[in-house]
């Protein structure tokens, strides 16, 4: 028998386990001719602003050993030309929308939100309450747990799709974040983002970065990423968890599953090897025949 690898993130269903993180995948129809989008759990776009945004300067992405330092700035159309442009095309290729949402202000958060919510198409939200690399909003929500809950309060209010919150590792123990979100109305919660670093050349005495600081991903941050799930896993053990942070093969994907991840998101490995994502797909069905297992629910945190 053909293992199932159906999943539900409460109201979330999902063919499979497997999405693109945002900001790694463009909108996704960049991948269109590598990837069958809608052999994916999810597409989750790169984060949309109320208004477009250029991000920030260039140098803005440094290679470092075992991973990538970014400082992109949230680079995006705007919500409007993403619902005018993107999403009916992403629509016909059968891909299952989560769109990233992202904003300056908790008002910036709640429009872009409404928007998103008023047109058929987008499965969920995503929060990005974690992103390192913009002066204001992001991180800025993320490292305080009150703010967190503003945020999410005030888009749940706005909203009936399911609600995601991607949280920062940034600000040490996580698990008070992630109950500040859950408290507040997300349903599911996306662990983690980028970890804060800084790159310098030393042959030209300067930071590799032009904004200084960056976000560092890739397999550096792999331990880091479960070791904030396994933590927020035995504090929150009926919230849905999707795991990211490093994964780049089939073993990295079912490492999170067994530590109880309900998903997981492939982010930095995308610039490396386009179709990854479709190879864990195919990776994880191979895993449970093999093993005799009958689905992914099978084994969930298995790892405890």
């Amino acid at each position: 028998m053909t293992p199932d690898l159906q999943v539900s993130l409460g109201k979330l269903h999902l063919r499979n386990p497997v999405m693109v993180a945002a900001g790694t995948f463009g909108y996704g129809l960049e991948y269109r001719d590598w990837v069958d989008l809608a052999q994916l759990g999810a597409v989750v776009t790169k984060s949309l602003t109320l208004t477009p945004r250029m991000g920030n300067p260039p140098p803005r992405v440094a290679e470092t050993p075992a991973g990538m330092l970014n400082a992109v700035g949230l680079q995006n159309d705007g919500v409007d030309a993403f619902l005018l442009e993107t999403l009916p095309r992403l629509r016909e290729t059968g891909a299952i929308v989560i769109a990233s949402v992202a904003g300056e202000t908790v008002d910036e958060y709640v429009q872009v939100a409404a928007k998103l919510s008023r047109v058929e198409g987008i499965a969920a939200l995503e929060l990005n309450l974690s992103c390192p690399n913009q002066a204001r909003g992001g991180m800025e929500f993320g490292l305080q747990p009150d703010l967190i809950a503003q945020v999410v309060a005030t888009v749940r209010q706005t909203t009936d799709l399911p609600l995601i919150a991607k949280l920062s590792p940034n600000g040490g123990e996580i698990t008070p974040f992630a109950q500040a979100a859950v408290e507040a109305g997300a349903d599911i919660l996306c662990l983690i983002n980028t970890v804060l670093g800084v790159a310098v050349d030393a042959q030209a005495r300067q930071f590799r970065l032009a904004s200084k600081v960056g976000g560092l991903s890739g397999p550096a941050i792999k331990p880091i990423a479960q070791y904030h799930l396994w933590r927020v896993r035995q504090s929150l053990p009926d919230t849905p968890l999707i795991g990211v942070g490093g994964i780049s093969s089939v073993e990295d994907a079912i490492e999170f599953l067994l530590l109880g991840a309900h998903a997981i998101q492939v982010g930095t490995a995308n610039y490396v090897q386009p179709t990854l994502a479709m190879e864990i797909v195919d990776g994880l069905r191979n895993y449970l025949a093999t093993h005799g297992f009958p689905s992914i629910e099978a084994i969930r945190g298995l790892v405890s």
